[in-house]
């Protein structure tokens, strides 16, 4: 991918933070996760941490899948603020399982310089299978945020994941106030082979988002991306949430990838757990047809 300073939506972002510049100590976070398969079920083997992100060990309380670990990524930050630096990687040996999450919504705290990035590289090997379901995005004020996710994965792997980004604190008056919001997820195989690249840019002060064909009268933006073999996508198409329903306060649609990579989901809603119900709808169609079992159930705090 393009380096992050290259970017040209964060050319009038360069400045640097009058407080802790990018690059001082509790600015840089670091996640290394590698799982292997041991005695029947994963494990997290290889773990690497540098605050503010930080993991605990895996857990297994998903009854549906005992053999699968879960685990919680965690910012003791508060957020995320102008100058951080995150980065995440995650590989997943031969025939192991995965669910990754985060402990909590991602708040992206208001800035007045520069801006904030995570960086994601998950490397999936060959019959493994990976859930990546963080909880939302919320950005305040002026919030300037760029993620990018590469995806080296085996013709044999899946990955589910999942992407839910508010218009701000709605509930505090905010909506769509902030500055940038660039999201970025290429996926290759391990041979190199590209097979697609979706981005989005989200510049509410380039062009109004109430447009129609953009956000509308919507509030919430949803996405879930599926990388699995056509045999277990197509099923799941078939039966993808879909249509326009402005009287539930919802729009979806399900379009395939090209190279037969899989599928991705696209929702808008005005609640964030409208967006949430329909990812986990197509979140268990993925479970149905690669396990025959449902996901875990809904938390009533969720």
């Amino acid at each position: 991918m393009i380096p992050l300073h290259l970017l040209p939506e964060l050319a009038n972002y360069q400045d640097e933070p009058k407080q802790l510049a990018t690059g001082s100590p509790g600015k840089v976070a670091q996640l290394r996760l590698g799982f292997r398969h041991r005695h029947g079920k994963t494990i997290l083997h290889d773990l690497y941490r540098r605050a503010p992100l930080i993991v605990h060990r895996g857990i297994y309380f998903d009854e549906q899948m005992p053999q699968m670990p879960c685990v919680f990524i965690i910012s003791n930050a508060g957020g995320i603020l102008q100058g951080d630096r995150n980065t995440i990687d995650v590989t997943l040996e031969e025939n192991t399982q995965a669910h990754l999450t985060t402990q909590s919504a991602t708040k992206v705290q208001e800035m007045d310089a520069n801006y904030a990035s995570q960086i994601q590289n998950i490397t999936l090997h060959a019959g493994s299978y990976l859930e990546y379901v963080p909880d939302p995005i919320i950005p305040h004020r002026h919030t300037r945020f760029v993620m990018q996710t590469s995806i080296n994965i085996d013709p044999t792997a899946t990955l589910f994941a999942s992407e839910i980004i508010m218009g701000g604190r709605k509930h505090h008056g905010e909506l769509f106030e902030f500055d940038l919001i660039s999201s970025t997820f290429a996926a290759r195989r391990p041979g190199g082979q590209e097979l697609f690249t979706e981005k989005l840019i989200i510049d509410p002060q380039q062009q109004s988002l109430r447009q129609a064909g953009i956000m509308g009268n919507f509030d919430v933006f949803g996405s879930a991306i599926l990388l699995t073999d056509k045999r277990n996508f197509e099923p799941i198409f078939e039966q993808a949430p879909c249509g326009f329903h402005p009287e539930e306060g919802w729009a979806a649609g399900t379009s395939r990838l090209p190279h037969d990579a899989g599928l991705i989901l696209k929702v808008l809603s005005l609640e964030s757990y409208v967006a949430r119900q329909k990812i986990r709808e197509f979140w268990t169609l993925v479970r149905r047809q690669m396990f025959g079992v449902d996901i875990m159930k809904q938390y009533s705090w969720h």
